[in-house]
């Protein structure tokens, strides 16, 4: 199994790109940290963000489904995120890394877990304000910036996906995977590289 990370900026598009690569037969291991942020909110926790569990509960969320994943038949599988992203958060929150994501980063490079290119999502030229994304503009371009870097000094290569028409993110992304492909389903028709 071949695991590729979607990263980037908050509001870059991954979303709607993974949803798009699902539709055309690919495996998708969601994001945690939007999904922590939205249960905490649902238990009247307004900022779950600046809770002290926070990172830990991304982090063991994010291991409980990359594990689900290798139960997965698909030979190639789309994750939202990454322990490295979790650890750009805590760069941009200005937080240590606990102890959790220190071993989380130890047993992913150890086993290698993901692929070493990523795919990085550069922003749109905004940032649209969500209840789990209350970040500016400004401040998603230095977090993307953030992830950029962490990325790199984890030894892992950002394959930039510029802003522009989804179709075309879906190619440049397509265009560098094997098709997908699993014994419960075939692999769907690609149109031809152009």
């Amino acid at each position: 199994m071949k695991r590729y990370v979607l990263t980037g900026a908050p509001g870059a598009g991954k979303t709607a790109l993974l949803r798009l690569m699902e539709r055309r037969g690919y495996a998708v291991v969601e994001e945690a940290a939007t999904d922590v942020i939205a249960l905490a909110q649902a238990q009247g926790e307004g900022e779950p963000w600046n809770g002290p569990s926070f990172i830990d509960d991304v982090v063991t969320l994010q291991r409980l489904r990359e594990h689900r994943a290798r139960r997965l038949p698909d030979d190639v599988v789309l994750f939202d995120r990454s322990p490295i992203c979790t650890w750009a958060l805590c760069v941009f929150l200005g937080r240590a890394p606990p102890e959790s994501l220190v071993e989380e980063m130890r047993r992913i490079e150890r086993d290698r877990v993901y692929e070493r290119r990523v795919f990085f999502i550069e922003n749109l030229g905004h940032c649209a304000p969500t209840d789990a994304r209350r970040i500016t503009f400004e401040d998603s371009l230095r977090f993307e910036a953030i992830h950029a870097e962490t990325y790199r000094r984890f030894g892992y290569d950002c394959m930039r996906i510029p802003p522009g028409d989804l179709e075309i993110r879906l190619q440049a992304v397509e265009g560098s995977l094997p098709a997908p492909t699993s014994p419960d389903r075939p692999a769907p028709d690609r149109p031809a590289a152009g």
